[in-house]
């Protein structure tokens, strides 16, 4: 590790002298003397970790020589050591950003090395963050963490690309299980928000009474058990990204209350009157068609408008193809890496079974499979009777729906005209009916071209 280099400016050499002894004590610090602002000041390329400043220097004032160090480097920590014993002027210095204000008298240097190890363990601190963040955002490497080749999803990859050169709000519609916060994810990570906080909601997890104080924070005292200010998601997540997940299960009342935090931007936290400028981006998702919902009144149309920004649609899993079985290897790998299993592969007919299979829990339900598919087999490879599928049905929800034959046929045909982007005649041969059948009922004001 290289060592932690220590600037001291003081113009009276005694006293400088028994600072720099008195730091050059630990091993792991290069301490340098200087006896004016402009020597300092002159060797700032040599990228000092710390600076120590007199505030009475004869070429310089301290908190000048504190302006000019932060107008070079504002990361470089600096510490004012005075005479003055003056509280508007330390209050003032440490407002300014200063890291530390001392006061000469005996306890100085004790003073000096307690500060000197706290700076030295925030920097560091600081470090490892920035280290994990980028691993993070190496990690969210779309291509890398949304497995898969195929066409439907190569649309996806294309849209996130546009997401991540641009701070608009993006909203991610797809079935459950389809992946929208690994999304959500790589989006924030591969933007310039990647070193700031991403925060993920589950909208619907949280009770309705405490989603407000949840989401935007709260005062000491705005309630009974509110002891102390509480920071709100929205807050944690400025500068970064927010999260929300199944936005569309959102109380009418607290959309209206979402919809001026992203007019405004800024937000009141609960019990409180001071407004808390935002800068946040926000990314939500849905299992539901918000357009449905706000026609049925369940969602506010100038909301809808504000978080839909780049509309991003997830392919379920039965569309995508053989991007089962780049999953299905992934899941596995994984499965016997952190298990610490001998590896395994997928024989022919468990691959043919796993190519058959509609997937209606998509990806979430894949990897459960493939994870009980792993413990059941016997031997080095997985046959097709080692996969076994959950009961749970839901291709066969519909049948549930109260709707009517036609309705139905309304739906599929929708289905499959959004699915061949609005092709009559590739929807036609899809379904196996006459072209004529699709166009009267567009005309018919039943389906919508798209």
């Amino acid at each position: 590790m290289s060592q932690f280099k220590i600037f001291i400016v003081e113009d009276d050499p005694w006293y400088g002298q028994i600072l720099e002894y008195h730091l050059g004590l630990n091993p792991d610090y290069e301490v340098h003397l200087f006896a004016t602002a402009k020597a300092c000041l002159l060797k700032l390329q040599e990228k000092p970790d710390l600076i120590t400043v007199d505030f009475s220097l004869p070429d310089l004032p301290g908190d000048k020589l504190f302006q000019k160090i932060k107008e070079y480097n504002p990361s470089i920590p600096v510490v004012v050591i005075s005479s003055q014993e003056d509280i508007s002027v330390a209050v003032g210095l440490l407002k300014a950003g200063v890291s530390d204000y001392l006061v000469k008298d005996e306890a100085t240097k004790d003073l000096l090395w307690n500060s000197v190890i706290k700076i030295r363990e925030n920097q560091s601190l600081k470090k490892e963050v920035e280290t994990l963040k980028e691993e993070l955002g190496q990690k969210y490497t779309f291509e890398k963490t949304i497995l898969g080749n195929s066409p439907v999803l190569k649309s996806v990859f294309s849209l996130i690309e546009k997401a991540i050169k641009t701070n608009i709000n993006v909203s991610i519609t797809g079935e459950t299980g389809t992946g929208k916060e690994v999304v959500a994810k790589a989006i924030h990570y591969n933007s310039d928000r990647k070193k700031k906080s991403f925060v993920a909601v589950n909208m619907a997890a949280i009770p309705k009474d405490l989603i407000e104080s949840e989401l935007f924070g709260y005062e000491k005292g705005a309630f009974t058990g509110a002891v102390s200010r509480k920071i709100g998601k929205f807050e944690e997540a400025n500068g970064g990204t927010i999260f929300l997940d199944e936005i569309a299960e959102m109380d009418l009342n607290l959309q209206s209350k979402l919809l001026r935090v992203l007019q405004e931007r800024e937000l009141t936290r609960v019990g409180g009157n001071e407004s808390v400028k935002l800068d946040v981006r926000v990314i939500s998702a849905t299992h539901k068609n918000l357009s449905d919902e706000v026609r049925k009144g369940n969602f506010r149309e100038d909301l809808f408008f504000r978080v839909m920004g780049l509309p991003i649609d997830l392919p379920p899993l039965r569309e995508r193809g053989s991007d089962v079985l780049i999953l299905a290897k992934h899941f596995l790998d994984d499965f016997v890496k952190t298990n610490k299993i001998s590896s395994l592969s997928l024989a022919a007919d468990a691959k043919d079974k796993l190519l058959k299979y509609p997937f209606p829990g998509n990806i979430r339900e894949l990897k459960a499979v493939i994870e009980l598919a792993a413990v059941m087999a016997d031997g080095q490879e997985i046959k097709a009777q080692d996969i076994s599928y959950f009961s749970v049905q839901k291709e066969n929800m519909f049948l549930m729906e109260n709707k009517t034959l036609r309705q139905h046929t309304c739906d599929i045909v929708n289905h499959y005209l959004k699915k061949n982007n609005g092709d009559v005649i590739e929807t036609a041969k899809a379904l196996d009916i006459g072209k004529s059948t699709i166009y009267k009922m567009i005309q018919e004001g039943e389906i919508k071209a798209e």
